[in-house]
Order: structure tokens, then C-alpha cells, then sequence
């Protein structure tokens, strides 16, 4: 996940998107002691070799910083999603129900990019998708596609 967040927009997460970035931001501080328990235990050796890997352990060090940085930003302008949602109009927060012309059904939640996961069904508001189905209602046909390929659906179910 890129997360490129400005200090004044405030992201809306879902209960799961809330968790999902506590944990990371947990396993990136575990990350975060290992490295620095591999420096000191390095800094006790310092032959060539060893100044070689001190040197990509702190690169190393200096990602996990970054993404632990940029992972409480998110935290700290974050909402979680309002419970009640108009079940009218399609809107960020939204679990649609979807039917393609050959009668497969698909089921997205509409995210912030931030927590988007299309292979967990969480499609960003950002993506062709996404953007195709704010404002839609029940019935309404929702297209998009990569150009080539016009993909066709029609909304059953807003939840």
C-alpha cells in the first residue's frame, strides 16, 4: 500500500483497515528491533565485510522508519467510516452487489486507496470501478474498462 497522506486530509477506514495498519505498524516495529539488535551486534565486529552490512542494515532501517512514519499518519487522520450509510446511493463505505452480463456475481466494500485490497473485495473510490459506481443506485448498469474492453454490470445491492 503507497500512502502518500497530507496532515490535513482526514481517511476514512473501515474497523478492518483500522487493524490491518496497527498490526503493520506492530510487525514494522518488531522489524524495527531486529534490525537494531543486527547493528549492535555488529558494532562489536567491524571488519570490512561488516561495514557492508551495517551499512544496508541501516538503509534498511531508515524503510522501516519511513513506512512506521507514514503509517501512524494515516492513523492519526483517520475516521473510522460512519455506520449509517444511504442504501440509495452508492457512497464511500458502501458494499455493492454486482452482476455481470454472463450472471457472475461480485460483492466490493468502496475504500480509500489507502486500504483498497481488490483480492479481499475492497476497491478504492479512486479506481475506474470505484469512481463508476459513486452516486449509482439499484438497477443502474455501471461501466468500465482498460479501453480495449468495456466491462458491463448492473447493481443489485447496496448495503
Amino acid at each position: 500500500m503507497n500512502t502518500t497522506i497530507s496532515k490535513d486530509k482526514i481517511t476514512l477506514l473501515t474497523k478492518k483497515g483500522m487493524k490491518e495498519f496497527k498490526r503493520e505498524i506492530v510487525q514494522l516495529e518488531n522489524d524495527k528491533q531486529r534490525v537494531l539488535k543486527s547493528l549492535r551486534d555488529l558494532d562489536k565486529t567491524m571488519g570490512r565485510d561488516e561495514r557492508l552490512s551495517r551499512i544496508e542494515l541501516l538503509a534498511e532501517l531508515d524503510i522501516i522508519d519511513s513506512k512506521i512514519d507514514d503509517k501512524k499518519l494515516v492513523l492519526s487522520t483517520s475516521k473510522l467510516l460512519p455506520k449509517k450509510r444511504s442504501q440509495i446511493r452508492v457512497a464511500i463505505g458502501s458494499v455493492v452487489d454486482l452482476i455481470d452480463r454472463h450472471g457472475h456475481f461480485f460483492r466490493f466494500k468502496l475504500v480509500d486507496s489507502v486500504e483498497a485490497d481488490p483480492s479481499d473485495g475492497r476497491i478504492s473510490t479512486l479506481s475506474p470501478l470505484g469512481k463508476n459506481l459513486i452516486g449509482k443506485s439499484i438497477k443502474d448498469t455501471v461501466e468500465w474498462g482498460n479501453g480495449k474492453r468495456i466491462n458491463q454490470f448492473q447493481l443489485v445491492r447496496i448495503t
